[in-house]
């Protein structure tokens, strides 16, 4: 029976404690973590949970636990991931890894040092049309691509950024574009690798109670590619997608399909060819079904790993990937410069203090609320634009 300890018992921790659940024969939530105890206690009685409270991380380093899931504000993801492989435990860490590429870099020496696992949570690759996509894309099917689009769009009210930890670059570590395009930059990622340069623009439109952007533009360059990444918590609708323009055909998510036929003279017919759509869906028909989605499929992939002592889906490596692009995003829109990758040690967007010595504040922090009512929503499940 693999031992879990959720550290921090927010909002997000409620889809990690419901997936690890869904295995009751693999796995035992025995400790929960949260800086306000009364808050951890009240998450183990509405699951029924028969795990010990504690305030402090600290406190469960010593114990016998297999796996230690940090679910906390992101400022403090990389001191709880360090503390916990050091102690010999496997770590889960919440989006984003960690507040800056040094601090990456360190969780992945510990995990080195220490010979454990280190998943970092994408759980958009365990949707299907996610899943759909990348396989089309490696396919070959559709040729190389020279055109992405991704659409981070999200919608998030002004009072979102009165929770004590948002809206600060030294606890929240960005905004839009780190803590909720993490998804998409990390869906690009996983389809098309590192960039080598990288323009954006930063803002700050609607949240007046928040140093850090709501929106940011970006313009990614690859070998022989570009893509455009916009992130954002001013869209109403959250209508998400991705779009490859590939050599042959247009292939996206939510699925969608066009294969261009040219006339004589180089336009295109108004009608895409249908043979191309009819040899994607018979590629995707042969793929195997996935067991578990989102958050229950990554976590039991983790549980898969840590049972076969193989390497998780999503590893360290992935996690630091993404934080490099988004730290160049946050370079090129705050220097209003072209920022080449990969980013170095010696680069002040390397390190926490250097990141927040060069970034500007759109406005200062107004609000601070220990907690704000309602659900959580995942954004699009790429099924016909909806949203849950």
């Amino acid at each position: 029976m693999i031992t879990i300890a959720v550290v921090g018992t927010g909002g997000i921790s409620h889809a990690h404690i419901q997936a690890w659940l869904k295995f009751p024969d693999r796995c035992k939530i025995v400790a929960l973590v949260d800086i306000v105890p009364e808050k951890a206690r009240r998450v183990k009685e509405q699951y029924g949970l028969d795990a010990e409270v504690y305030a402090d991380h600290r406190d469960i380093l010593p114990l016998s636990i297999d796996i230690v899931d940090v679910c906390t504000p992101p400022f403090v993801h990389a001191e709880i991931s360090i503390n916990a492989l050091r102690s010999g435990k496997n770590v889960v860490c919440e989006k984003p890894m960690a507040a800056s590429l040094e601090e990456c870099d360190a969780m992945l020496r510990a995990r080195d040092e220490s010979g454990k696992l280190l998943s970092i949570i994408a759980q958009n690759r365990f949707r299907k049309p996610i899943r759909d996509l990348k396989a089309l894309l490696d396919s070959g099917l559709a040729g190389p691509v020279r055109h992405a689009q991704v659409n981070s769009f999200w919608y998030r009210a002004h009072c979102y950024y009165d929770l004590w930890w948002r809206g600060t670059w030294e606890k929240e570590g960005g905004g839009c574009t780190l803590n909720h395009a993490v998804h998409h930059i990390d869906m690009l990622g996983w389809m098309m690798g590192t960039p080598s340069r990288v323009t954006a623009v930063l803002a700050n439109t609607a949240h007046d109670n928040a140093e850090v952007e709501d929106l940011s533009v970006s313009v990614v360059e690859y070998p022989g590619a570009l893509a455009t990444v916009t992130a954002s918590v001013i869209h109403h609708g959250e209508e998400q997608a991705l779009v490859f323009q590939c050599e042959k055909a247009k292939i996206a998510a939510p699925f969608s399909v066009f294969c261009s036929v040219s006339q004589p003279n180089g336009f295109p017919l108004k009608t895409p060819d249908p043979a191309f759509e009819a040899k994607s869906l018979a590629f995707l028909d042969k793929l195997l079904p996935l067991s578990w989605e989102m958050h229950d499929g990554q976590l039991e992939n983790v549980l898969a790993a840590l049972e076969s002592g193989g390497a998780p889906a999503i590893t360290g490596e992935d996690g630091r990937r993404t934080i490099e692009l988004i730290t160049a995003i946050y370079k090129a829109g705050s220097l209003h410069e072209p920022v080449s990758l990969p980013l170095l040690p010696e680069d002040p967007f390397y390190t926490v203090s250097g990141i927040r010595a060069h970034v500007p504040h759109f406005y200062e922090k107004s609000a601070s609320v220990d907690s704000l009512d309602g659900e959580l929503t995942f954004g699009s499940d790429y099924q016909k634009g909806e949203t849950k």
